[in-house]
């Protein structure tokens, strides 16, 4: 009997599996080219109005699909993959200023995003560094192109400085980049390595406990942290063969966040547009209080506190996240 339970189960898999995906629900690759010839991919999935969503650093667009599959049906999602991300990975750099060069391409990302849908502006949500990027793109292009924005735990100012103390890390600004400077040292040597698996192993150890530690300091739920002891840790045998493939590109954005004074605020107030600020209550990587403070320095701007929440919110508070992402491009938000 369970002998033929299972054939019917096994059955009735494949016939699922052979089932037309409706169009709103089958994912597309564009390209669109840059200014320097870059033609950058996007990921579309969707019928109906559309709207863009920009990753963190890290992070492929394409993790953002079990957000949005739900709402497929009412909208048609944008995706940039920025350059070293993602579909992007193979594509690299050519400024040191990183969320600058981001920043132009997402410029040409809306621009021929409005053009082929005869659009004035969209809605935009962008997390983290998809967010710092935001910023940069308000600070040079201005507001006109997008409709409203979500931003997702996301200070317009990296550095602290003695009017402003809610940029990256807070209080543990100093100590937390004391280890990211160390590490970006260690590994300038071997830069022109073409494989991650050339390195000392000592080193490779090194880079990776050091990015496991900034994936746990984004989170603050007890699931999430455990999800990402299991994903990234890596014993030495798994470790010396490891092709880390994005280890120099997240070098490159590293020693740019170290080195530039990324600091936005002197666009805010240019910023007069809806901006939903969706914060991590438990956020170790911005201070709640303070991006509080970039809500009341906005002029058309509400925010929402996940109370037990950190800075990865998709990951410590899903379900909430999908709730938000519904009703901010719902526009009931």
């Amino acid at each position: 009997m369970a002998t033929m339970r299972a054939h019917r189960i096994e059955l009735m898999i494949k016939k699922l599996l052979t089932l037309p995906i409706p169009d709103q629900y089958q994912v597309q690759t564009t390209h669109i080219t840059m200014t320097d010839g870059t033609r950058l991919p996007i990921s579309v999935i969707g019928q109906g109005a559309p709207v863009l969503i920009l990753h963190a650093y890290g992070m492929d667009a394409r993790e953002f699909l079990p957000f949005i599959l739900p709402l497929a049906s009412k909208y048609t999602f944008y995706l940039p993959h920025l350059r070293g991300f993602g579909l992007a990975q193979p594509i690299g750099l050519t400024q040191f200023d990183f969320v600058r060069q981001y920043a132009d391409d997402l410029h040409v990302v809306i621009e021929q995003i409005c053009l082929a849908r005869n659009i004035d502006a969209l809605p935009v949500a962008a997390i983290s560094m998809g967010a710092q990027v935001m910023w940069a793109y308000f600070s040079r292009y201005g507001s006109a192109r997008v409709s409203r924005y979500l931003n997702i735990d996301q200070s317009p100012a990296i550095h602290n400085q003695p009017d402003w103390q809610g940029g990256l890390f807070g209080t543990r600004q100093r100590e937390v980049f004391a280890v990211f400077h160390e590490m970006v040292n260690m590994t300038l040597p071997y830069i022109q390595l073409e494989s991650f698996t050339h390195l000392p192993f000592a080193l490779k150890r090194r880079v990776t406990d050091v990015e496991r530690q900034f994936s746990l300091l984004s989170v603050n739920r007890r699931r999430s942290k455990a999800f990402i002891q299991a994903m990234t840790y890596k014993n030495d045998p798994k470790l010396a063969l490891y092709e880390h493939r994005l280890w120099n590109h997240k070098r490159q954005c590293l020693q740019a966040y170290l080195t530039l004074p990324y600091d936005f605020r002197g666009a805010l107030d240019k910023v007069t547009i809806p901006v939903v600020n969706l914060i991590g209550g438990r956020s170790k990587l911005y201070d709640p209080k303070w991006q509080q403070k970039v809500t009341q320095m906005l002029p058309n701007a509400t925010e929402i506190v996940l109370p037990h929440s950190g800075h990865a919110v998709p990951m410590d508070e899903p379900v909430r996240f999908y709730q938000v992402l519904r009703r901010f491009f719902g526009n009931e938000l």
